[in-house]
Protein backbone atom coordinates (compact mmCIF):
# COMPACT_ATOMS: atom_id res chain seq x y z
CA UNK A 1 0.00 0.00 0.00
CA UNK A 2 1.57 3.29 -0.80
CA UNK A 3 2.27 5.64 2.01
CA UNK A 4 0.25 8.67 1.94
CA UNK A 5 1.52 12.40 1.37
CA UNK A 6 0.35 15.31 3.42
CA UNK A 7 -0.62 19.00 2.50
CA UNK A 8 1.11 21.76 4.71
CA UNK A 9 -1.47 24.85 3.80
CA UNK A 10 1.43 27.64 5.06
CA UNK A 11 0.90 31.58 6.09
CA UNK A 12 4.06 33.07 6.33
CA UNK A 13 3.24 36.44 6.97
CA UNK A 14 4.12 39.69 5.72
CA UNK A 15 7.41 38.24 4.35
CA UNK A 16 9.87 39.43 7.14
CA UNK A 17 11.70 36.63 8.47
CA UNK A 18 11.14 37.42 11.88
CA UNK A 19 7.59 37.10 11.46
CA UNK A 20 6.95 33.75 10.24
CA UNK A 21 6.42 30.90 12.99
CA UNK A 22 8.52 28.27 13.80
CA UNK A 23 5.70 26.09 13.04
CA UNK A 24 5.46 27.51 9.47
CA UNK A 25 9.59 27.17 8.96
CA UNK A 26 9.21 23.25 10.43
CA UNK A 27 6.64 22.54 7.61
CA UNK A 28 8.43 24.14 4.81
CA UNK A 29 11.63 22.59 5.74
CA UNK A 30 9.82 18.77 5.91
CA UNK A 31 8.57 19.03 2.37
CA UNK A 32 8.88 17.56 -0.07
CA UNK A 33 7.43 19.94 -2.70
CA UNK A 34 6.83 23.92 -2.01
CA UNK A 35 3.92 25.12 -4.39
CA UNK A 36 2.69 29.02 -4.60
CA UNK A 37 2.75 32.28 -6.65
CA UNK A 38 5.97 33.36 -7.86
CA UNK A 39 6.56 36.41 -5.66
CA UNK A 40 5.72 34.39 -2.42
CA UNK A 41 8.08 31.77 -3.14
CA UNK A 42 11.03 34.48 -4.11
CA UNK A 43 10.23 35.49 -0.22
CA UNK A 44 10.73 32.52 1.42
CA UNK A 45 13.34 30.79 -0.91
CA UNK A 46 16.04 31.12 1.76
CA UNK A 47 14.15 28.98 4.12
CA UNK A 48 13.37 26.61 1.83
CA UNK A 49 15.10 23.04 1.07
CA UNK A 50 12.42 21.03 -0.66
CA UNK A 51 13.96 19.13 -3.78
CA UNK A 52 10.79 20.64 -6.01
CA UNK A 53 9.70 24.37 -6.21
CA UNK A 54 6.62 25.55 -8.92
CA UNK A 55 5.81 28.95 -9.20
CA UNK A 56 2.90 29.47 -10.78
CA UNK A 57 1.17 33.07 -11.36
CA UNK A 58 -1.45 34.92 -9.42
CA UNK A 59 -4.48 33.83 -11.52
CA UNK A 60 -3.52 30.35 -11.02
CA UNK A 61 -4.33 29.20 -8.16
CA UNK A 62 -6.78 26.22 -8.42
CA UNK A 63 -4.17 24.55 -10.78
CA UNK A 64 -1.79 24.94 -7.63
CA UNK A 65 -4.39 23.59 -5.53
CA UNK A 66 -4.94 20.55 -7.58
CA UNK A 67 -0.90 19.74 -8.25
CA UNK A 68 -0.27 19.86 -4.50
CA UNK A 69 -3.59 17.04 -4.19
CA UNK A 70 -2.03 14.90 -6.74
CA UNK A 71 1.46 15.10 -4.98
CA UNK A 72 0.17 14.30 -1.84
CA UNK A 73 -1.96 11.38 -3.10
CA UNK A 74 1.41 9.95 -4.67
CA UNK A 75 2.90 10.05 -1.15
CA UNK A 76 4.55 13.61 -1.51
CA UNK A 77 4.88 16.02 1.81
CA UNK A 78 3.97 19.25 -0.02
CA UNK A 79 3.39 23.09 1.42
CA UNK A 80 1.20 25.21 -0.47
CA UNK A 81 1.82 28.95 0.62
CA UNK A 82 0.11 32.15 1.01
CA UNK A 83 1.51 35.70 2.66
CA UNK A 84 -0.48 36.96 5.45
CA UNK A 85 -2.59 33.97 6.80
CA UNK A 86 -3.56 31.26 4.42
CA UNK A 87 -7.10 31.22 6.05
CA UNK A 88 -7.95 34.78 4.78
CA UNK A 89 -8.17 35.12 1.70
CA UNK A 90 -5.63 32.60 0.89
CA UNK A 91 -5.08 29.03 -0.27
CA UNK A 92 -7.19 27.22 2.60
CA UNK A 93 -10.39 26.97 1.22
CA UNK A 94 -9.53 26.19 -2.09
CA UNK A 95 -7.38 23.32 -1.47
CA UNK A 96 -10.20 22.15 0.75
CA UNK A 97 -12.63 22.47 -2.17
CA UNK A 98 -10.20 20.68 -4.29
CA UNK A 99 -10.12 17.78 -2.10
CA UNK A 100 -14.31 17.86 -1.15
CA UNK A 101 -14.51 17.55 -4.81
CA UNK A 102 -12.71 14.26 -5.02
CA UNK A 103 -14.35 12.55 -2.39
CA UNK A 104 -11.79 13.15 0.43
CA UNK A 105 -12.56 12.80 4.34
CA UNK A 106 -10.62 13.39 6.70
CA UNK A 107 -10.55 9.85 8.70
CA UNK A 108 -9.23 8.10 5.49
CA UNK A 109 -7.85 10.87 2.73
CA UNK A 110 -4.63 12.25 3.25
CA UNK A 111 -3.50 14.16 6.16
CA UNK A 112 -3.90 18.78 5.84
CA UNK A 113 -2.23 21.03 8.15
CA UNK A 114 -3.17 24.37 8.08
CA UNK A 115 -0.65 26.53 9.65
CA UNK A 116 -1.77 30.28 10.19
CA UNK A 117 0.46 33.30 9.69
CA UNK A 118 0.10 37.22 10.91
CA UNK A 119 -2.66 38.38 8.26
CA UNK A 120 -2.05 41.53 6.49
CA UNK A 121 -4.69 43.42 8.49
CA UNK A 122 -2.84 42.96 12.03
CA UNK A 123 0.78 43.59 10.51
CA UNK A 124 -0.34 46.64 8.63
CA UNK A 125 -2.13 47.78 12.04
CA UNK A 126 1.34 47.26 13.99
CA UNK A 127 3.10 49.66 11.45
CA UNK A 128 0.18 52.33 12.15
CA UNK A 129 -0.11 52.68 15.85
CA UNK A 130 -3.76 50.83 17.31
CA UNK A 131 -6.10 51.26 14.67
CA UNK A 132 -7.92 48.01 15.21
CA UNK A 133 -8.38 48.32 18.88
CA UNK A 134 -12.18 48.00 18.22
CA UNK A 135 -14.55 45.82 16.53
CA UNK A 136 -13.08 45.80 12.56
CA UNK A 137 -13.69 43.68 9.48
CA UNK A 138 -11.26 42.93 6.42
CA UNK A 139 -13.30 43.42 2.96
CA UNK A 140 -11.60 42.45 -0.54
CA UNK A 141 -12.70 44.43 -3.11
CA UNK A 142 -11.14 42.47 -5.72
CA UNK A 143 -14.40 41.31 -8.09
CA UNK A 144 -12.93 38.38 -9.92
CA UNK A 145 -14.89 35.95 -7.82
CA UNK A 146 -17.21 37.89 -5.87
CA UNK A 147 -19.87 40.31 -7.48
CA UNK A 148 -19.51 43.81 -7.05
CA UNK A 149 -22.82 44.65 -5.94
CA UNK A 150 -22.37 42.11 -3.18
CA UNK A 151 -18.88 43.71 -2.23
CA UNK A 152 -20.57 47.76 -2.16
CA UNK A 153 -23.15 45.89 0.37
CA UNK A 154 -21.00 44.71 2.68
CA UNK A 155 -18.94 48.09 2.18
CA UNK A 156 -22.27 50.18 3.18
CA UNK A 157 -23.07 47.88 5.87
CA UNK A 158 -19.97 48.19 7.30
CA UNK A 159 -19.64 52.05 7.02
CA UNK A 160 -23.17 51.99 8.82
CA UNK A 161 -22.37 49.85 11.82
CA UNK A 162 -19.08 51.76 12.43
CA UNK A 163 -16.80 49.45 12.22
CA UNK A 164 -12.74 50.15 11.69
CA UNK A 165 -12.43 48.25 7.69
CA UNK A 166 -9.09 46.75 6.53
CA UNK A 167 -9.77 46.81 2.43
CA UNK A 168 -7.83 43.86 0.62
CA UNK A 169 -6.80 44.22 -2.82
CA UNK A 170 -7.72 47.32 -3.21
CA UNK A 171 -6.76 48.34 -6.89
CA UNK A 172 -4.64 46.80 -9.60
CA UNK A 173 -3.59 47.66 -12.89
CA UNK A 174 -7.09 46.93 -14.51
CA UNK A 175 -9.37 47.46 -11.69
CA UNK A 176 -9.09 50.71 -10.84
CA UNK A 177 -12.83 51.71 -10.34
CA UNK A 178 -13.44 49.78 -6.56
CA UNK A 179 -11.42 51.75 -4.94
CA UNK A 180 -13.13 54.75 -6.19
CA UNK A 181 -16.32 53.57 -5.42
CA UNK A 182 -15.70 52.10 -1.66
CA UNK A 183 -14.87 55.61 -0.98
CA UNK A 184 -18.05 57.30 -2.06
CA UNK A 185 -20.25 54.61 -0.40
CA UNK A 186 -17.85 55.36 3.00
CA UNK A 187 -17.88 59.33 2.65
CA UNK A 188 -22.29 58.49 3.03
CA UNK A 189 -21.56 57.61 6.71
CA UNK A 190 -17.98 58.94 7.58
CA UNK A 191 -16.77 62.49 7.90
CA UNK A 192 -14.09 63.25 5.33
CA UNK A 193 -11.64 63.87 7.80
CA UNK A 194 -12.04 60.28 8.99
CA UNK A 195 -8.01 58.69 9.20
CA UNK A 196 -6.89 55.92 7.00
CA UNK A 197 -3.72 54.22 7.10
CA UNK A 198 -1.79 53.23 3.61
CA UNK A 199 0.21 50.67 4.36
CA UNK A 200 2.35 48.98 1.29
CA UNK A 201 4.58 45.85 1.35
CA UNK A 202 4.75 45.65 5.04
CA UNK A 203 7.65 44.40 6.68
CA UNK A 204 9.29 43.67 3.33
CA UNK A 205 12.09 46.21 1.54
CA UNK A 206 9.69 48.60 -0.08
CA UNK A 207 8.19 49.06 2.89
CA UNK A 208 5.57 52.36 2.60
CA UNK A 209 3.23 53.86 5.39
CA UNK A 210 0.93 56.81 4.40
CA UNK A 211 -1.57 58.41 6.97
CA UNK A 212 -3.78 60.72 5.35
CA UNK A 213 -7.66 60.77 5.28
CA UNK A 214 -10.45 59.45 3.51
CA UNK A 215 -11.33 62.02 1.88
CA UNK A 216 -8.05 62.30 0.43
CA UNK A 217 -6.70 58.92 0.63
CA UNK A 218 -6.97 58.18 -3.48
CA UNK A 219 -4.56 61.23 -4.03
CA UNK A 220 -1.85 58.52 -2.70
CA UNK A 221 -0.23 55.73 -4.67
CA UNK A 222 -2.55 52.72 -3.66
CA UNK A 223 -1.82 49.32 -5.66
CA UNK A 224 -2.70 45.13 -5.01
CA UNK A 225 0.34 45.24 -2.34
CA UNK A 226 -1.72 48.37 -0.72
CA UNK A 227 -3.89 47.24 2.81
CA UNK A 228 -5.89 50.31 3.18
CA UNK A 229 -6.97 50.64 6.91
CA UNK A 230 -9.71 53.50 7.74
CA UNK A 231 -10.61 54.22 10.96
CA UNK A 232 -14.47 54.53 12.81
CA UNK A 233 -15.62 57.56 14.12
CA UNK A 234 -13.77 57.65 17.06
CA UNK A 235 -10.52 57.04 15.54
CA UNK A 236 -7.41 59.54 15.63
CA UNK A 237 -3.95 60.71 14.76
CA UNK A 238 -1.34 61.53 17.43
CA UNK A 239 1.99 61.76 16.33
CA UNK A 240 2.30 60.00 13.62
CA UNK A 241 -0.26 56.96 15.32
CA UNK A 242 -3.69 56.14 14.24
CA UNK A 243 -5.55 55.05 17.46
CA UNK A 244 -8.50 53.76 17.50
CA UNK A 245 -10.20 54.12 21.85
CA UNK A 246 -11.47 51.15 22.97
CA UNK A 247 -13.75 52.75 25.41
CA UNK A 248 -12.04 52.64 28.80
CA UNK A 249 -12.28 56.45 28.80
CA UNK A 250 -15.73 55.53 29.52
CA UNK A 251 -14.96 53.72 32.79
CA UNK A 252 -11.60 54.61 33.79
CA UNK A 253 -10.25 57.89 34.67
CA UNK A 254 -6.81 57.11 32.67
CA UNK A 255 -4.98 59.75 34.81
CA UNK A 256 -5.85 58.60 37.85
CA UNK A 257 -4.00 55.13 39.56
CA UNK A 258 -6.95 54.64 41.53
CA UNK A 259 -10.30 54.18 39.73
CA UNK A 260 -13.00 56.00 41.25
CA UNK A 261 -15.43 53.39 40.50
CA UNK A 262 -15.57 49.87 41.54
CA UNK A 263 -17.05 47.29 39.16
CA UNK A 264 -20.06 46.47 40.72
CA UNK A 265 -20.89 50.26 40.13
CA UNK A 266 -20.02 50.49 36.95
CA UNK A 267 -22.34 48.26 36.04
CA UNK A 268 -25.65 50.54 37.17
CA UNK A 269 -27.67 52.16 34.96
CA UNK A 270 -26.84 55.53 36.04
CA UNK A 271 -23.28 54.92 35.38
CA UNK A 272 -23.10 53.55 32.33
CA UNK A 273 -26.63 54.66 30.70
CA UNK A 274 -25.53 53.14 26.91
CA UNK A 275 -25.15 49.78 27.84
CA UNK A 276 -27.88 46.84 27.98
CA UNK A 277 -30.44 46.42 30.77
CA UNK A 278 -29.90 42.64 31.98
CA UNK A 279 -33.18 42.48 33.03
CA UNK A 280 -35.08 43.76 30.33
CA UNK A 281 -32.97 42.94 28.01
CA UNK A 282 -33.16 46.32 25.89
CA UNK A 283 -30.75 49.74 25.58
CA UNK A 284 -31.71 53.06 26.11
CA UNK A 285 -32.06 54.85 22.32
CA UNK A 286 -31.49 58.48 23.98
CA UNK A 287 -27.66 58.38 23.37
CA UNK A 288 -25.83 58.81 20.07
CA UNK A 289 -21.91 58.41 19.64
CA UNK A 290 -20.41 61.39 18.50
CA UNK A 291 -18.87 61.35 15.60
CA UNK A 292 -15.62 63.79 16.11
CA UNK A 293 -15.14 63.23 19.76
CA UNK A 294 -15.87 59.12 19.67
CA UNK A 295 -17.62 59.87 23.27
CA UNK A 296 -21.16 59.64 24.44
CA UNK A 297 -23.37 62.72 24.02
CA UNK A 298 -26.13 63.66 26.68
CA UNK A 299 -29.79 63.00 25.45
CA UNK A 300 -30.39 64.49 22.18
CA UNK A 301 -33.66 67.04 22.20
CA UNK A 302 -34.33 65.73 18.90
CA UNK A 303 -34.66 62.02 19.83
CA UNK A 304 -38.13 60.35 20.29
CA UNK A 305 -38.39 58.35 23.35
CA UNK A 306 -39.09 55.04 23.21
CA UNK A 307 -42.06 54.59 24.84
CA UNK A 308 -42.36 52.30 27.77
CA UNK A 309 -44.99 49.76 28.15
CA UNK A 310 -47.59 49.61 30.43
CA UNK A 311 -47.95 47.18 33.33
CA UNK A 312 -51.11 45.58 31.96
CA UNK A 313 -49.24 45.46 28.38
CA UNK A 314 -46.46 43.60 29.89
CA UNK A 315 -48.39 41.30 32.22
CA UNK A 316 -50.47 40.70 28.51
CA UNK A 317 -47.15 39.63 26.69
CA UNK A 318 -46.19 37.33 29.56
CA UNK A 319 -49.63 35.52 29.59
CA UNK A 320 -49.67 34.67 25.78
CA UNK A 321 -45.93 33.50 26.14
CA UNK A 322 -46.91 30.52 28.94
CA UNK A 323 -49.56 29.46 27.02
CA UNK A 324 -47.83 29.23 23.72
CA UNK A 325 -48.73 32.31 21.69
CA UNK A 326 -46.95 35.29 20.85
CA UNK A 327 -48.83 38.42 21.08
CA UNK A 328 -45.78 40.10 19.34
CA UNK A 329 -45.61 39.87 15.96
CA UNK A 330 -41.98 38.93 15.29
CA UNK A 331 -40.37 40.24 11.55
CA UNK A 332 -37.77 37.62 10.46
CA UNK A 333 -34.64 40.01 9.53
CA UNK A 334 -32.49 36.82 8.51
CA UNK A 335 -29.85 37.67 5.86
CA UNK A 336 -28.89 34.98 2.97
CA UNK A 337 -26.90 35.57 0.30
CA UNK A 338 -27.67 33.97 -2.69
CA UNK A 339 -25.35 31.16 -3.95
CA UNK A 340 -24.50 31.96 -7.78
CA UNK A 341 -21.75 30.79 -9.42
CA UNK A 342 -19.99 33.26 -12.21
CA UNK A 343 -20.15 30.17 -15.58
CA UNK A 344 -17.70 31.59 -17.98
CA UNK A 345 -17.49 29.66 -21.64
CA UNK A 346 -16.08 31.07 -24.99
CA UNK A 347 -18.69 30.82 -27.69
CA UNK A 348 -18.18 31.05 -31.34
CA UNK A 349 -20.48 30.10 -35.22
CA UNK A 350 -17.96 26.74 -35.31
CA UNK A 351 -14.50 26.52 -36.60
CA UNK A 352 -13.99 27.46 -40.08
CA UNK A 353 -17.24 29.93 -40.22
CA UNK A 354 -16.76 33.14 -38.60
CA UNK A 355 -20.22 34.86 -39.36
CA UNK A 356 -23.00 35.60 -36.40
CA UNK A 357 -26.93 35.08 -37.00
CA UNK A 358 -29.25 38.07 -35.57
CA UNK A 359 -30.21 35.30 -33.98
CA UNK A 360 -27.69 34.15 -32.36
CA UNK A 361 -26.95 37.97 -31.36
CA UNK A 362 -29.83 37.90 -29.75
CA UNK A 363 -29.70 34.75 -27.84
CA UNK A 364 -25.94 36.38 -26.37
CA UNK A 365 -28.20 39.06 -24.87
CA UNK A 366 -30.57 37.30 -23.38
CA UNK A 367 -28.32 34.90 -21.59
CA UNK A 368 -25.80 37.42 -20.13
CA UNK A 369 -28.64 39.95 -19.19
CA UNK A 370 -27.70 42.90 -17.07
CA UNK A 371 -25.41 40.84 -14.67
CA UNK A 372 -23.51 39.64 -17.13
CA UNK A 373 -20.78 40.41 -19.77
CA UNK A 374 -19.20 39.09 -23.15
CA UNK A 375 -15.77 40.19 -24.55
CA UNK A 376 -14.90 39.39 -27.92
CA UNK A 377 -11.16 37.95 -28.07
CA UNK A 378 -8.87 37.60 -30.93
CA UNK A 379 -9.43 34.00 -31.78
CA UNK A 380 -12.89 34.61 -33.27
CA UNK A 381 -14.82 33.94 -30.01
CA UNK A 382 -16.78 35.91 -27.25
CA UNK A 383 -15.98 34.80 -23.77
CA UNK A 384 -19.55 35.00 -21.64
CA UNK A 385 -19.32 35.80 -18.23
CA UNK A 386 -23.20 35.00 -16.45
CA UNK A 387 -24.01 34.88 -12.83
CA UNK A 388 -26.42 32.25 -12.31
CA UNK A 389 -27.30 28.79 -10.14
CA UNK A 390 -28.20 26.56 -13.51
CA UNK A 391 -25.85 26.94 -16.48
CA UNK A 392 -26.92 23.94 -18.37
CA UNK A 393 -29.64 26.29 -19.12
CA UNK A 394 -27.63 28.16 -21.01
CA UNK A 395 -25.43 25.69 -22.58
CA UNK A 396 -28.69 24.67 -24.36
CA UNK A 397 -29.91 27.66 -25.48
CA UNK A 398 -26.51 28.89 -26.77
CA UNK A 399 -26.11 25.19 -28.59
CA UNK A 400 -29.87 25.58 -29.99
CA UNK A 401 -28.96 28.85 -32.14
CA UNK A 402 -25.46 26.99 -33.39
CA UNK A 403 -23.09 27.91 -31.15
CA UNK A 404 -20.11 26.18 -30.70
CA UNK A 405 -19.02 26.27 -27.12
CA UNK A 406 -15.70 26.00 -25.22
CA UNK A 407 -14.34 26.22 -21.74
CA UNK A 408 -12.04 28.91 -20.94
CA UNK A 409 -8.58 28.36 -18.93
CA UNK A 410 -5.59 26.48 -19.33
CA UNK A 411 -7.66 24.36 -21.98
CA UNK A 412 -6.65 23.56 -25.43
CA UNK A 413 -7.86 26.33 -28.21
CA UNK A 414 -8.04 25.87 -31.87
CA UNK A 415 -8.28 28.67 -34.42
CA UNK A 416 -8.50 28.38 -37.93
CA UNK A 417 -7.91 31.23 -40.48
CA UNK A 418 -10.98 32.68 -42.51
CA UNK A 419 -11.22 29.62 -45.01
CA UNK A 420 -11.33 30.49 -48.96
CA UNK A 421 -13.92 28.69 -51.02
CA UNK A 422 -12.99 25.85 -53.57
CA UNK A 423 -9.79 23.09 -52.73
CA UNK A 424 -8.62 25.33 -50.31
CA UNK A 425 -11.74 24.09 -47.87
CA UNK A 426 -10.32 20.60 -47.82
CA UNK A 427 -8.72 20.84 -44.98
CA UNK A 428 -11.84 22.05 -43.13
CA UNK A 429 -12.55 18.48 -41.88
CA UNK A 430 -9.39 17.55 -40.44
CA UNK A 431 -9.36 21.08 -38.17
CA UNK A 432 -13.11 20.22 -37.30
CA UNK A 433 -11.91 16.68 -35.89
CA UNK A 434 -9.00 18.25 -34.22
CA UNK A 435 -11.86 20.89 -31.94
CA UNK A 436 -14.23 17.77 -31.65
CA UNK A 437 -11.92 15.42 -30.14
CA UNK A 438 -9.36 17.87 -28.47
CA UNK A 439 -10.83 21.29 -27.86
CA UNK A 440 -11.27 22.53 -24.77
CA UNK A 441 -9.44 19.78 -22.84
CA UNK A 442 -7.46 20.66 -19.56
CA UNK A 443 -3.95 21.35 -19.55
CA UNK A 444 -1.49 22.61 -17.42
CA UNK A 445 -1.21 26.04 -19.48
CA UNK A 446 -3.37 27.33 -22.62
CA UNK A 447 -2.28 25.58 -25.14
CA UNK A 448 -3.48 27.47 -29.16
CA UNK A 449 -3.27 25.30 -32.04
CA UNK A 450 -3.08 27.64 -35.14
CA UNK A 451 -4.54 26.20 -38.04
CA UNK A 452 -3.95 27.27 -41.77
CA UNK A 453 -5.98 25.69 -44.51
CA UNK A 454 -3.03 26.89 -47.37
CA UNK A 455 0.03 27.27 -48.16
CA UNK A 456 -0.55 31.37 -48.39
CA UNK A 457 -0.17 30.80 -44.22
CA UNK A 458 -2.58 34.10 -43.68
CA UNK A 459 -3.22 33.25 -40.07
CA UNK A 460 0.41 33.09 -39.10
CA UNK A 461 -0.25 29.81 -37.44
CA UNK A 462 3.50 29.10 -36.80
CA UNK A 463 3.12 31.51 -34.15
CA UNK A 464 0.71 29.92 -31.69
CA UNK A 465 2.26 26.66 -29.23
CA UNK A 466 1.05 24.01 -32.17
CA UNK A 467 1.26 25.36 -35.93
CA UNK A 468 -1.05 23.25 -38.97
CA UNK A 469 -0.39 24.13 -42.01
CA UNK A 470 -2.14 22.50 -44.91
CA UNK A 471 0.11 22.59 -48.56
CA UNK A 472 -0.38 20.55 -51.61
CA UNK A 473 -3.09 18.07 -49.96
CA UNK A 474 -0.25 17.34 -46.68
CA UNK A 475 0.26 18.94 -43.47
CA UNK A 476 3.42 20.60 -42.16
CA UNK A 477 4.15 21.12 -38.18
CA UNK A 478 5.32 23.66 -36.37
CA UNK A 479 5.68 23.43 -32.18
CA UNK A 480 7.32 26.06 -29.61
CA UNK A 481 6.10 29.36 -30.55
CA UNK A 482 6.45 32.24 -28.48
CA UNK A 483 4.18 34.63 -29.50
CA UNK A 484 5.29 37.62 -26.77
CA UNK A 485 8.37 39.27 -24.96
CA UNK A 486 11.90 40.66 -26.41
CA UNK A 487 13.14 36.79 -27.07
CA UNK A 488 9.40 36.26 -29.29
CA UNK A 489 9.88 33.39 -31.62
CA UNK A 490 7.89 31.36 -34.13
CA UNK A 491 7.74 27.84 -33.48
CA UNK A 492 10.07 25.52 -34.88
CA UNK A 493 9.61 23.20 -37.83
CA UNK A 494 9.39 19.46 -36.85
CA UNK A 495 7.17 18.01 -40.02
CA UNK A 496 6.50 18.44 -43.52
CA UNK A 497 4.33 16.69 -46.26
CA UNK A 498 2.74 14.96 -43.59
CA UNK A 499 0.21 12.79 -44.81
CA UNK A 500 -3.67 14.05 -43.56
CA UNK A 501 -4.35 10.58 -41.67
CA UNK A 502 -1.66 10.74 -39.62
CA UNK A 503 -2.35 14.26 -38.42
CA UNK A 504 -4.49 13.82 -35.56
CA UNK A 505 -2.79 10.93 -33.98
CA UNK A 506 0.44 13.09 -34.05
CA UNK A 507 -1.05 15.82 -32.71
CA UNK A 508 -2.92 13.83 -29.79
CA UNK A 509 0.37 12.02 -29.15
CA UNK A 510 2.18 15.44 -28.63
CA UNK A 511 -0.44 17.05 -26.58
CA UNK A 512 -0.71 14.17 -23.80
CA UNK A 513 2.62 14.00 -23.69
CA UNK A 514 2.92 17.43 -22.69
CA UNK A 515 -0.01 16.87 -20.26
CA UNK A 516 1.72 14.53 -18.54
CA UNK A 517 4.60 15.92 -18.04
CA UNK A 518 4.34 19.73 -18.28
CA UNK A 519 4.69 21.68 -14.61
CA UNK A 520 1.71 23.53 -13.49
CA UNK A 521 1.50 26.95 -15.72
CA UNK A 522 4.47 25.72 -17.90
CA UNK A 523 3.55 27.02 -21.72
CA UNK A 524 4.26 24.18 -24.45
CA UNK A 525 7.87 26.19 -25.57
CA UNK A 526 8.82 26.43 -21.90
CA UNK A 527 8.40 22.65 -21.68
CA UNK A 528 9.70 21.93 -24.65
CA UNK A 529 13.14 23.71 -24.51
CA UNK A 530 13.05 22.04 -20.71
CA UNK A 531 12.82 18.58 -21.61
CA UNK A 532 14.89 19.10 -24.93
CA UNK A 533 12.78 16.30 -26.63
CA UNK A 534 9.08 15.58 -27.62
CA UNK A 535 8.43 12.42 -28.96
CA UNK A 536 10.92 12.41 -31.61
CA UNK A 537 10.99 15.65 -32.13
CA UNK A 538 14.87 17.22 -30.73
CA UNK A 539 14.23 20.97 -29.26
CA UNK A 540 15.97 24.04 -31.40
CA UNK A 541 16.73 27.61 -29.99
CA UNK A 542 14.52 29.45 -32.67
CA UNK A 543 15.01 32.64 -30.80
CA UNK A 544 17.45 35.33 -32.71
CA UNK A 545 20.01 37.29 -30.79
CA UNK A 546 19.38 40.86 -31.30
CA UNK A 547 21.69 43.57 -30.76
CA UNK A 548 19.48 46.18 -29.11
CA UNK A 549 21.02 49.99 -29.87
CA UNK A 550 20.61 52.48 -27.28
CA UNK A 551 18.02 55.20 -27.63
CA UNK A 552 19.20 58.49 -29.11
CA UNK A 553 20.00 61.27 -26.27
CA UNK A 554 17.24 63.92 -26.97
CA UNK A 555 18.56 67.59 -25.96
Amino acid sequence: MAQKGKIFVVGFGPGDFKHITTRAVEALQQSDMIIGYKTYVELIQDLVSAKSIVSTGMTEEVSRAQEAVRQAEAGSIVSVISSGDAGVYGMAGLVYEVLIELGWTEATGIEVEIVPGISAINSCASLLGAPIMHDACTISLSDHLTPWNLIAKRVEAAAMADFVIALYNPKSGRRTRQIVEAQRILLEYRSPDTPVGLVKSAYRERQEVTMTTLAEMLEHDIGMLTTVIIGNSSTFFYDNKMITPRGYQRKYTLGEEKQPLRPHQRLREENEPWAMNQETGTARNDFAADPNAGRMNKPSIAATPKPKKTALEMALAALAMVKGTSAIKVTPKLVQQKIESIFELAVSPGVANKFFTPQQMMTLAEVVGEDGSMEYTPDHQIHLKVPTSAPERITEKLQEVGFLLAPIGDVLSLKACDFCYGEKADSIPYAEEIQEKLGGMSLPKTLNIGFNGCGMACYRAVFDDIGIVYRKSKFDVFIGAKPVGRTAHAAQPVVEGLEPEQLIPLITDIIEEYKANAHPNERLFKYFKRVKRILHFTYQDMSSKIKVEPAPCGD
